[in-house]
């Protein structure tokens, strides 16, 4: 397919009204359109864990993937998100081994989440873009995975706070030991906070 379009990772943001529900939000490589994508708590931890670069004790189930991917000699191209339907957006992964290339069927979540593991390009169709896509400063249209809801404009991602304490407060030592903690029982969506306000902080005294 020659007219496809890339597109680039802007983040993922979470539905106030709605628990448990999150927007990834795509945008045109070379431009300003971007489509959402309804996702669920399982997706949005996924893509955040490595957004953040969380390393968790065990695999999760799209580092597996890749680690499978890799042990069999498979090269994950690229992903396209090709079609829109009742509100789902479909996609494919394409695979090449010393055999040649296969596509296969995956959701669209599911393919984001292993492509920005290898660094995998994402395109989309123009119609697609055409269907789903919004400008910035525009009120995105309502396309789900699983559910319908009305995000957001936010640029960057942040996920639910379900902690108690405001992380803002806890000092860099506070933090890094919260960070094991919940890294040791699994709490990644707690950790990617921690991690994301770590990050900041750093960035701030540089």
């Amino acid at each position: 397919m020659n007219d496809k379009i890339q597109l680039k990772l802007v983040g993922i943001t979470y539905n106030q009204i709605e628990s448990g529900v999150y927007a990834l939000i795509l945008q045109q490589e070379d431009g300003t359109r971007r489509i959402p994508i309804i996702i669920g708590y399982a997706e949005a931890q996924a893509i955040e864990c490595k957004l953040q670069e969380v390393i968790t004790p065990r695999p999760l189930t799209h580092d597996l993937m890749v680690s499978l991917l890799e042990n069999f000699g498979l090269t994950l191209h690229e992903v396209l998100i090709y079609k829109l339907e009742s509100g789902i957006f479909a996609a494919d992964l394409v695979i090449s081994d010393s055999k040649g290339r296969r596509v296969i069927d995956s959701r669209s979540s599911d393919a984001i989440a292993l492509a920005i593991r290898v660094g995998a390009p994402i395109y989309t169709t123009p119609q697609v873009l055409e269907e789903a896509g919004f400008e910035p400063d525009e009120r995105p249209r309502q396309c789900t995975e699983s559910s319908t809801v009305s995000t957001t404009r936010a640029p960057r991602r942040q996920l639910s706070s379900q902690t108690s304490n405001d992380i803002s407060l806890l000092s860099d030592q506070q933090l890094a030991e919260r960070l094991d903690i919940a890294i040791a029982d699994e709490r990644y969506e707690e950790a990617a906070r921690i991690k994301s306000e770590l990050d900041r902080r750093k960035n701030e005294k540089a």
